[in-house]
């Protein structure tokens, strides 16, 4: 019993000193928030608090302080704009986002059950209808900082705004439902995300954000390419059909879903998206390209020869256009030198004439292309005994 009498004795000699010091504290971070000064000093006096006493109610004590410095710094701020006095709006925008942390986290220590398991927060009412007030701004600073190029600000900002809608603090307002600003909040969330190249941030609020039917076209965008850097093959290609199927010129979608079907060799598959969108619009040059390059490797020759042809006529600037073309004719070529035709050789130097121009063009408007160029000019010159101009592919391929 002595020896439980002594350790209390110390314990409390202990413990005293060391809640005179808190209560010190405590008063001078309220005389800063009475005077309005040192408002900063007084933060970081509160946070060094919640090391030396980390019960619930000391911890509300020091939340409760922090909004209201938070709450005084913003009325401040507020003031200097008022006056037109010059003021740092990244501050303000700041100072809004720390309020709200603040509330949330002092309500998730105050809604605590009670020893009989009751929820009574004291403080919910009063501070949500305060930050209610306050919450577009959460939003507008998204938007500042976008502006300012600081992305991951700014989805801080807009992960902040919708992050209410699950707070507990603001389950009065409904902002799920009533609130017609969260879907625009979550379209710029997932667009901070996609420039950010995180795909975490970009699938975020991704079925909030299809609200915004404005952007739909950007989102199914920014989404696929999210699904793809997380390796999500099924996810991507579901949103490659969607939004091929909803927004078909929309040069993202198309040309992805065909090289994955050909990368596959899926030929039918893409020359059937290939068919499907030339019926949407058949004088679209990417669809045409498209259905030519497939017929290439189907090794239908003649039709893509044709239709290449046919693309040439409406766009003489396309190179691949050309190189399909010519392609086409040199395999020709060795489809007929392995065969036993008549008059075989008169035919085969007549397929190299006509692909000659077809691969110089193509080397005209890729110059830099010489891996596909070269080579293919090479055997062409070769077969030609177009010497002068043999002797420069082979320098190019032997790199002198």
């Amino acid at each position: 019993m002595m020896k439980k009498l002594i350790v209390i004795m110390l314990l409390s000699q202990i413990m005293i000193p060391c809640l005179r010091a808190q209560k010190k504290e405590l008063s001078q971070a309220r005389s800063c928030l009475k005077s309005g000064n040192d408002l900063e000093k007084a933060e970081q006096i509160l946070v060094g608090t919640l090391a030396k006493d980390s019960s619930d109610n000391h911890k509300i004590k020091v939340y409760k302080l922090l909004y209201q410095i938070a709450q005084k710094q913003y009325e401040l701020g507020n003031e200097k704009l008022y006056l037109k006095e010059p003021y740092d709006t990244a501050l303000i925008f700041n100072v809004t986002k720390r309020m709200f942390a603040l509330a949330e986290t002092l309500d998730s220590i105050d809604a605590r059950p009670d020893k009989k398991g009751n929820v009574k927060p004291t403080y919910r009412r009063r501070h949500s209808s305060e930050l209610d007030d306050h919450r577009v701004n959460l939003y507008n600073g998204g938007l500042f900082f976008i502006r300012k190029s600081d992305l991951k600000t700014a989805f801080a900002f807009f992960d902040a705004y919708l992050d209410c809608a699950v707070q507990p603090l603001f389950s009065q307002y409904s902002y799920s439902k009533s609130d017609k600003r969260m879907a625009q909040a979550a379209y710029w969330a997932s667009y901070c995300g996609h420039r950010l190249q995180l795909p975490e941030m970009t699938l975020k609020y991704l079925d909030t954000a299809f609200g915004d039917t404005i952007h739909e076209k950007q989102l199914l965008y920014y989404a696929a390419e999210a699904y793809n850097a997380n390796g999500d093959l099924k996810n991507y290609l579901r949103l490659l059909h969607e939004g091929f199927e909803r927004f078909p010129d929309f040069s993202y979608f198309f040309p992805r879903l065909i090289d994955y079907y050909i990368r596959k060799d899926k030929l039918d598959t893409a020359l059937s998206l290939a068919d499907r969108a030339l019926a949407h619009n058949p004088d679209n040059q990417l669809f045409l390209l498209a259905k030519s390059t497939i017929l290439l490797n189907q090794e239908d020759y003649d039709s893509c020869i044709s239709l290449s042809d046919s693309l040439i006529s409406t766009n003489d600037t396309i190179p691949e256009a050309y190189y399909n073309a010519a392609t086409a004719l040199l395999n020709k070529i060795l489809r007929i030198e392995a065969e036993n035709a008549p008059n075989k050789r008169e035919l085969v130097r007549r397929l190299y004439m006509l692909a000659c121009p077809y691969m110089e063009k193509y080397r005209l408007l890729k110059p830099d292309d010489n891996d596909k160029w070269a080579p293919a000019l090479y055997r062409i010159y070769l077969n030609l005994n177009m010497g002068k101009q043999f002797e420069e592919i082979d320098r190019i391929l032997n790199g002198n």
